[in-house]
């Protein structure tokens, strides 16, 4: 099986190998990365006492153990009670040499978990993969979820409300979060928020077979609680036929609670990759009628190309309701409801992109973006218009 086929298990996994022999460790690293894509791992190539295996256990805090059952295997035998004494719910997996039925027994019936034997393959590795994920589904942990900004058009703002918006998830409480600029071509976050790296989501993307812990540490940048992944400062060698997105954006929601990208724009097959793989796509317009005839071209794209039109949502920013076109025009001209309004506040964002904070929640924007939060969070139901405006709808007509 392809190793961009494999079945992946969400979660954060961390292997401890207990292997003497280190080739062992060499053969069954790629094949557990092929299943669990975010996996960190620490070796020790001697059996440990009971001193070294507490503090192991303690300081690397793995949920996987990969444990060899070589010849002699008493010493082996012997350690995987100590482990489960140190820690109960460790799943331990005994790896032997050879198809020793009598062995294998001997191994479960002391509380390994499950069993692999050599040769190694994908097939008996993913299997017992699944078997601990089934016995202990706690261990994998529910996946993230992840959000999508999308402006319909350039300069609708939605690097600024997706930059906010990240960092107002904060209120819910101790959450995992991060901020994604994968727009390749225009990225702004690094702008907004007044952060320098030396690494983008270029280079998780060219490791993306080996994304690890210590890797994803490298490449994003912490403030203020949230983990930030930057898009490219200059252009580079490959950014022009970028086309999928999926490796990081599966990563990222085995790593993190809430996940929000910032996507450079709807079109194009590296755009809807990161569509596809979010829970909800918010769909960023301004009521200038140019931006609304892009928003229902953008609606049509995303849906002849697989996207689900329950899962974009509709946010019209810097509303003004006397210059462009009103709230009940712009439902009814596009056949879908508005999700949410954001106010004008233009000082206010002006002042923070200057200080490279995000706005605080008692300006405006603030407080609506807030607001946005707690809906998404909440499940409001947005309510029905019903005006009768059918004279505005020849307004989009020739792209319906």
């Amino acid at each position: 099986m392809p190793q961009s086929d494999a079945p992946k298990l969400p979660g954060s996994w961390k292997a401890l190998f207990i292997c003497p022999n280190q080739k062992i460790t060499r053969d069954l690293a790629p094949l557990l990365d092929r299943h669990l894509p975010n996996l960190g791992g620490h070796e020790l190539n001697v059996y440990p006492g009971r001193h070294q295996m507490a503090e192991v256990l303690s300081t690397e805090t793995p949920n996987l153990c990969l444990l060899e059952v070589g010849e002699p295997p008493d010493r082996a035998l012997g350690l995987i009670p100590d482990l489960l004494r140190l820690d109960p719910k460790l799943p331990i997996i005994a790896v032997l040499t050879s198809n020793d039925p009598e062995l294998v027994l001997r191994c479960l019936r002391q509380g390994a978990s499950d069993f692999l034997i050599q040769p190694f393959t994908s097939d008996q590795v993913e299997a017992a993969l699944n078997k601990i994920a089934r016995l202990q589904p706690d261990i994998a942990g529910k996946p993230g979820k992840v959000y999508c900004f999308m402006p319909a058009k350039g300069g609708c703002g939605a690097s600024t409300i997706a930059s906010n918006f990240a960092y107002q998830l904060k209120r819910a409480g101790d959450k995992r979060i991060l901020l994604a600029d994968l727009d390749p071509l225009a990225g702004t976050l690094s702008f907004l928020l007044k952060i320098k790296s030396n690494y983008s989501f270029m280079d998780a993307l060219a490791r993306s077979s080996e994304i690890d812990a210590d890797l994803w540490k490298a490449v994003v940048t912490s403030r203020q609680g949230v983990d930030v992944l930057l898009s490219p400062e200059a252009m580079t060698e490959g950014m022009s036929d970028l086309t999928n997105a999926n490796s990081i954006i599966e990563y990222a929601r085995g790593t993190y609670d809430l996940v929000v990208l910032d996507a450079g724009g709807v079109y194009g097959d590296w755009n809807l990759s990161q569509a596809q793989q979010s829970d909800e796509i918010l769909l960023v317009t301004t009521n200038e009628l140019t931006a609304l005839q892009a928003v229902q071209r953008a609606l049509g794209y995303l849906e002849a190309n697989g996207v689900q039109r329950y899962k974009i949502k509709l946010i019209v920013n810097r509303y003004d309701r006397h210059a462009g076109l009103s709230k009940d025009v712009i439902g009814t001209a596009l056949h879908t409801d508005i999700y949410h309004i954001m106010p004008t506040d233009y000082e206010a964002i002006q002042k923070a992109l200057m200080e490279g904070k995000p706005l605080a929640a008692t300006t405006s924007f603030g407080k609506s973006v807030v607001a946005l939060v707690d809906r998404l969070a909440g499940g409001v139901e947005p309510q029905k218009k019903s005006s009768s405006l059918s004279g505005l709808l020849s307004l989009f007509s020739r792209t319906s």
